[in-house]
């Protein structure tokens, strides 16, 4: 079975080669997935390094994904928050700790296998990756949204490639600003020495930005609460662009420079809470986006997970 497409050549397009054209227009398919199609200009076959001409009349076929079930093995390895739920998409209050979806090192446990075994999720995001058009890292908490239909999932990928939604992160981090907000932006890249990590860079890399509030301050403690909205949703972001500018986020493994601050922290409990606890202090807390299929305006708040409360009363009681 095979799923066809028809694309018009408009004027902005014009001159493109035809795999960079249709990996633009297809967002929810990879470029290798896109080679494997079958494709013709204006009825005749054509070559993926074809440069476009306005008016061209651009068909593929591509053949129909399937979820591959057995390959998820599919487990409730933990209850299911769900905020929302219809035909086409489901909301869910993601856990820290919990991997996406099933990788080299993480076969069982993963968010996407336990959404499987409570419901179907649409098979454009792959056979290990069904119905994902966001990502939260292991460690990071908060709210997402799924895709259970192909249409929901088309429409969401438009969604968060054009930015047409809000994401509002809390994140707990070392320093005390002497500003209520700021913008920040800075490319980012995968990192050269290490690459597990991202840093910004001052040529190439993609744009990002992210703006940041100060929602708290506990100076005896040196520690800020910041609300950080995405304008753009690069990897490890907010770790990456606060980590940069003097706030890396508490518990970050990664990006945190924890072993630095550590000689200046007095407070048994905060010590212990971060020398015992394992996960940065972030959490995705707002998701407002546009419903893919009825066009409905969804609100999605995620109360901050227990660890984060825990550590906002010794804050408080550090003052």
């Amino acid at each position: 079975m095979s799923a066809t497409y028809n694309f018009v050549v408009s004027d902005t397009d014009v001159g493109v080669r035809l795999d960079k054209f249709l990996a633009t227009h297809m967002p929810e398919f990879s470029r290798s997935e896109i080679q494997r199609g079958t494709i013709s200009v204006n009825n005749s076959s054509a070559k993926l390094s074809y440069r476009t001409r306005l008016g061209d009349c651009v068909v593929i076929d591509m053949p129909v994904r399937t979820t591959d079930v057995a390959s998820q093995n599919i487990s409730s390895d933990f209850d299911l928050d769900i905020l929302y739920e219809d035909d086409d998409i489901i909301v869910i209050d993601k856990p820290r700790g919990v991997v996406m979806y099933p990788s080299a090192g993480n076969k069982t446990g993963t968010l996407v296998q336990n959404i499987l075994a409570h419901t179907h999720l649409s098979a454009l995001g792959g056979e290990t990756r069904p119905g994902v058009v966001h990502r939260l890292d292991k460690n990071t908490s908060g709210v997402m949204v799924f895709a259970k239909s192909d249409a929901a999932f088309r429409g969401l990928v438009k969604t968060f490639s054009t930015h047409d939604l809000t994401r509002k992160y809390i994140a707990f981090v070392w320093g005390i600003p002497n500003w209520d907000g700021a913008d920040i932006t800075g490319n980012i890249a995968r990192s050269s020495r290490n690459r597990q990590k991202m840093s910004m860079v001052k040529s190439g890399g993609k744009p990002a930005h992210t703006v940041v509030n100060v929602a708290d301050l506990w100076p005896r403690a040196g520690v800020s609460m910041f609300r950080c909205t995405l304008m753009t949703g690069r990897t490890h972001q907010i770790r990456v662009h606060l980590s940069a500018h003097g706030f890396p986020v508490l518990c970050d493994d990664l990006y945190g420079r924890g072993a630095a601050r550590l000689g200046s922290v007095k407070n048994p409990d905060l010590l212990n809470f971060i020398k015992t606890h394992n996960g940065q202090m972030l959490h995705a807390e707002i998701l407002d986006f546009t419903h893919p299929v009825s066009g409905e305006k969804m609100h999605f708040k995620s109360q901050i997970p227990s660890d984060m409360m825990e550590l906002k009363m010794i804050l408080d009681e550090i003052g």
